[in-house]
């Protein structure tokens, strides 16, 4: 009787009650689920200010009742969360900016002596241009003849080499004449006549002019000073003769006898294999003491008696008085396999007198990559090194310099090393280049050429503090006895004593050396120990709080996905066509079917009634006929 009345149970009450058992079903499983799932954002930030470890934001649910308190605990969390990203902001813009801490250590060590560079400031008259420099001694002569009456003295024998030599002296004089040095005025530097009875001497330079090859452009290098202007005219047409001579830089006739008098070191004397030579074209002949050349020195002991101690000759003799103007000799420390730039490091030694220079040697190692723009061995510097030397910021310059000239004039100034392929530039076959090259060194002094900025300095460089201290040498009692001893070592006879000499005493002053060295002001470990302090100062929380935070905003990526997914399903079913009439029955089967879980196919099979077995004819127990007897 019970199987006939489920079976005689309305098709819809079926229907809905399997409905109720399915949502039924749903709601468990989704609370014993391993990913919590909310159906709305009101209960996703209502769980999350419930449950959370981040302080004030139970307030925001605690006080839902009262719309002024949750208002007030809103704006301010939302203030404070504000305010600790602003600080989180300031902190990623410090770290990202990469700020060092320079290290300062204080080390004690028996140190490497530096090379010692030394030169004459003579420059010297080689013998395969003497007849070509002599010409142009002449030619200076009579230039200053013209602009200041002044009658220079020259030796016979240069003015009996002048009128034998005809060929080379109508070439020179030709480029000279083109080049000539003239009085311009102040304003409109327009060459006057010589010896102009108009002209005011305090309303004019001197000067020379270079134009270019079409004349439509002239460099006019003008001077106020007059020793100044003859100097450098000279120098320019010093150059050409030089650079006419194939292996100029090659030639060795240097004398190291008769202008390093005495040389030792530790108190042990100094010998060939000590130094070597090159020739300088406006300091002389130099040489370079203790270079990688031969066994490096080292300091036993700090003091003047453990250093390096020259006596040299500073009486010019036969050298080219219109080019060097002082007497004495240029010194300059540097380090090894380092050339020596005496322009920008070295300084003059005076004529009678004992200059001790007693040295602090110094390094700084800076911190590459993003620290600092640095360079390790200058190999990612877009300029390539022209010197036989390791990187420095001066040989990149240089070097920058020396390209551009080549480059831009055709030629290489003589100064600086030759480019592979390159020849240095004179007027005999680069009539113009003068012009060309003062015109690129004012765009390279302005920085134009970029080379300032294209060379970076060393991550790695020695430098050496230099303190000098004088007094006269020889003394007036003992100056008589020391020029004879020496006239006698040397086979020279000092014409005169009192600038004829001079002493270098060069030691390190303590075995101390500082090292400035740099190291991370930023870190990662600093960086997240300032987030944290910043976020538990605004909220009072941890690390696990982040991840609290983290899961919110996932689960609210979630929870947009899906419903974003209802609605276009929503949107879908409403887009589709209605059925026809004939096919309502089962449209509407085939609608609720795939609804109907295993509980409705469970009921199904429940109301089936199947035709009995055999054993099951035979007589039922007492509780199943009483049942049935009862209905």
């Amino acid at each position: 009787g019970g199987s006939v009345k489920a079976e005689k149970m309305p098709e819809g009450e079926k229907m809905r009650q399997c409905k109720q058992e399915e949502e039924q079903q749903q709601k468990e499983e989704e609370r014993e689920g391993l990913i919590e799932f909310y159906s709305s954002y009101q209960e996703l930030f209502q769980f999350f200010c419930s449950n959370t470890t981040i302080h004030g934001a139970i307030r925001l649910v605690c006080s839902k009742k009262n719309k002024m308190k949750t208002a007030f605990w809103s704006v301010l969390f939302f203030l404070t969360f504000g305010l600790m990203y602003w600080q989180f902001g300031i902190l990623y813009r410090e770290y990202f900016s990469y700020p060092v801490n320079l290290n300062l250590n204080l080390n004690s060590d028996r140190l490497t002596f530096p090379a010692v560079t030394l030169c004459t400031l003579n420059p010297y008259r080689y013998s395969a241009i003497r007849e070509e420099l002599d010409k142009l001694d002449q030619i200076t002569h009579q230039t200053l003849l013209d602009l200041y009456d002044y009658n220079m003295s020259l030796p016979r024998s240069d003015w009996s080499t002048l009128s034998t030599q005809k060929r080379s002296s109508r070439s020179l004089l030709h480029h000279v004449q083109r080049h000539p040095l003239r009085r311009q005025k102040r304003d409109n530097l327009v060459s006057l006549p010589e010896n102009s009875p108009s002209v005011d001497k305090n309303d004019w330079k001197i000067g020379f002019v270079l134009c270019s090859q079409d004349n439509k452009d002239c460099f006019h290098q003008a001077y106020s000073s007059g020793v100044d202007a003859v100097r450098e005219w000279y120098s320019f047409h010093y150059i050409n003769i030089l650079a006419q001579v194939p292996d100029a830089k090659a030639l060795d006739e240097s004398d190291f006898e008769n202008f390093i008098y005495s040389c030792r070191f530790n108190e042990a004397t100094c010998d060939k294999a000590n130094y070597t030579h090159f020739h300088h074209p406006l300091y002389g002949n130099c040489y370079t003491f203790n270079d990688n050349n031969s066994s490096l020195w080292t300091s036993s002991l700090p003091g003047i008696n453990n250093g390096l101690s020259l006596v040299v000759r500073t009486e010019q003799n036969d050298f080219i008085p219109l080019l060097s103007t002082v007497t004495g000799a240029r010194v300059m420390v540097h380090d090894q396999n380092e050339p020596a730039f005496m322009d920008d490091g070295g300084f003059n030694v005076r004529p009678g007198i004992e200059t001790s220079i007693s040295m602090k040697k110094e390094m700084t190692v800076r911190l590459g990559g993003s620290y600092s723009d640095c360079t390790e061995d200058g190999s990612d510097v877009p300029v390539q090194n022209l010197y036989s030397s390791r990187y420095t910021e001066q040989v990149c310059i240089r070097s920058c310099f020396q390209l551009n000239m080549v480059e831009r004039c055709g030629c290489a100034y003589y100064f600086y090393p030759l480019p592979e392929g390159a020849e240095y530039c004179d007027y005999t076959k680069h009539i113009y280049w003068g012009y060309c090259y003062y015109k690129l060194l004012a765009e390279f002094k302005a920085d134009v050429l970029g080379c300032f900025h294209k060379c970076r300095k060393p991550c790695k460089m020695t430098e050496y503090q230099l303190s000098a201290g004088y007094s006269r040498w020889p003394s007036a009692v003992s100056e008589d006895w020391v020029f004879y001893v020496l006239s006698q070592q040397n086979k020279y006879n000092i014409t005169s004593k009192r600038n004829g000499i001079a002493k270098v005493n060069i030691f390190f002053e303590e075995w101390n050396y500082k090292t400035n060295g740099e190291s991370p002001a930023f870190t990662v470990v600093t960086l997240l120990s300032q987030l944290g302090n910043q976020w538990s100062l605004w909220f009072g929380s941890s690390v696990l709080s982040v991840m609290e935070l983290a899961e919110l905003i996932l689960d609210f990526i979630a929870i947009t996905f899906i419903l974003a997914f209802r609605w276009f399903r929503s949107q879908q079913k409403l887009s589709q066509p209605g059925p026809s009439p004939n096919s309502h029955d089962n449209n509407a089967f085939q609608d609720e079917a795939p609804a109907l879980g295993a509980p409705q196919r469970f009921t199904v099979e429940a109301v089936v009634t199947t035709l009995p077995s055999y054993n099951s004819l035979e007589p039922r127990g007492p509780s199943r006929d009483g049942h049935v007897g009862h209905k």
